[in-house]
C-alpha cells in the first residue's frame, strides 16, 4: 500500500509539473495592445481635431458609428505593425480602415490606403468592380477570396504592414498582398484617382483611421501590435 500511495504521490507531483509547465494563456496576446477598451473613446481622435468627432459612441462594449460628424482617428501612429478588429456593418452599409494616414490634406484618403469594409450584397459601389469588396485595397486591389460574411454579421479584419509589405486578411485568410513602392504598386496608383494626391502611400508611419461613410458599422475586439 505505501508502494501504491508513493506512486500515486509521484504521479500528481509529474502531472502539476507538467501543468506548470504549460505556457500561460496570456502569453499568445503578449505584446498586443487595446486600442479600444469598451468603454471609452480613449486613445481616439479627429482627423483635424484633437478630440473625437462627433457620431461615435460606444454601446454595450461596442464602438459604433451611427451618424455623421468624421473619421475616427487613433492618436498614435504606427509604422510596422499588426492590426486585428471585428467589425459589423449594416444592410446597405460602406465604411473602411485607412493606415499610415498622415494629417497633411483635406482627408485621411488622401495619404491612407484603405481596407474596404461593405455590405457586398446590397451597396451600389459593389457594382462598380471587385476591388470594391469588403477586404479589398480599396480601389485598387481586389480580394482574392470571398469571404466576408454578410452585413449583419461579425467578420474579423486584419492588417499585417512590414516596411513596404502590406498583407489585408478577412475571417482567417489573406485576401490582399502588396508592396509600398513597387513598379506594380506605382502602376496602380498612376492609373487610379489616388493619382491626384501626391502623399498617397507615401508615409512610412501614420495613424489608423475608421471611416465615417455616413452608414452604420460596429468595431469591437480593437488591438494591434507594433512590428517595427
Amino acid at each position: 500500500m505505501k508502494r501504491i500511495g508513493i506512486l500515486a504521490l509521484a504521479a500528481t507531483l509529474a502531472t502539476s509539473t507538467a501543468v506548470m509547465a504549460q505556457p500561460a494563456p496570456a502569453a499568445k496576446d503578449a505584446g498586443w495592445t487595446t486600442l479600444f477598451d469598451g468603454k471609452s473613446l480613449a486613445g481616439w481622435r479627429g482627423f483635424k481635431s484633437e478630440t473625437p468627432p462627433p457620431g461615435w459612441e460606444v454601446k454595450d462594449g461596442v464602438l459604433v458609428h451611427s451618424g455623421k460628424g468624421g473619421d475616427l482617428m487613433t492618436v498614435r501612429e504606427f509604422g510596422s505593425f499588426d492590426l486585428e478588429l471585428d467589425y459589423k456593418v449594416a444592410v446597405g452599409g460602406n465604411s473602411g480602415i485607412m493606415y499610415r494616414v498622415v494629417t497633411e490634406g483635406n482627408a485621411p484618403y488622401w495619404s491612407g490606403p484603405e481596407y474596404q469594409i461593405l455590405d457586398n450584397e446590397r451597396h451600389p459601389d459593389a457594382k462598380n468592380g471587385p476591388d470594391r469588396l469588403s477586404g479589398a485595397n480599396y480601389d485598387l486591389i481586389a480580394p482574392s477570396a470571398a469571404v466576408s460574411r454578410p452585413a449583419g454579421e461579425w467578420n474579423t479584419a486584419r492588417i499585417v504592414v512590414r516596411g513596404n509589405h502590406v498583407e489585408h486578411w478577412l475571417n482567417g485568410t489573406k485576401v490582399v498582398e502588396y508592396e509600398f513602392g513597387s513598379p506594380a504598386w506605382t502602376t496602380m496608383v498612376a492609373e487610379s484617382k489616388f493619382k491626384a494626391w501626391p502623399i498617397y502611400g507615401k508615409a512610412t508611419r501614420g495613424h489608423i483611421v475608421l471611416q465615417d461613410h455616413g452608414d452604420l458599422v460596429e468595431f469591437r475586439n480593437i488591438r494591434v501590435k507594433d512590428l517595427n
